[in-house]
């Protein structure tokens, strides 16, 4: 009982598949790659400014001695100022279509100031302040601008008096109608 053992017999490897293309694959896009790269540093980086009329080389002079030129010094050169361009002065009735919002707005929340059963005061008045504020940035026509601005501030005070009477929870009574009548000098100054 032998069992019986499969003939061994030697036989050539086959050779490997010859990868050359795939190696020079890769290497081209290896260098295609950091030819893109270089090219994005180069456009997109910013460049250091140099001064004109500066060389990197020394000038040669035309006189058969030579005289040393001095190299002008890189100085920081100032930024230029930019400056907003000028605001158009508006005419008075667009000027009175921007506010008049703002204004009966105001009208509206002094009213419900003047409640004394009012349950939220204070948001209120922070938007009533926070339109005094819009109020103070928008561009008055020349012709009512200093009146204008000047009550703006005197109504914005008014307010500051209410708020302070609401934190103290004292009567605050007078400090509205005194708030209501800077709002009815805004809403005079410019038609409403």
């Amino acid at each position: 009982m032998s069992e019986q053992q499969p003939e061994l017999r030697w036989a050539p490897i086959p050779p490997k598949p010859k990868n050359r293309g795939r190696v020079w694959l890769i290497i081209a896009l290896s260098v295609l790659a950091l030819v893109i790269v270089g090219a994005l540093l180069f456009f997109l980086l910013p460049r250091g400014s140099a001064t004109p009329g500066a060389t990197a080389s020394p000038t040669a002079s035309a006189t058969a001695t030579p005289t040393p030129t001095s190299t002008p010094t890189s100085e920081p050169s100032p930024e230029p100022v930019v400056t907003p361009p000028p605001v158009a002065d508006p005419d008075l009735d667009t000027f009175r279509d921007q506010v008049s919002p703002w204004l009966g707005t105001a009208m509206t929340g002094l009213d419900f100031l003047s409640d004394p059963e009012e349950s939220d005061p204070l948001s209120v008045l922070d938007t009533l302040q926070g339109d005094a504020q819009r109020l103070s940035e928008v561009a008055a026509p020349s012709s009512i601008q200093a009146t204008w601005y000047d009550s703006v501030s005197a109504y914005a005070q008014r307010l500051e008096d209410v708020r302070a009477a609401v934190d103290a929870g004292s009567e605050r009574a007078s400090a509205v109608d005194a708030a209501r009548a800077a709002a009815e000098h805004l809403r005079s100054l410019v038609g409403l």
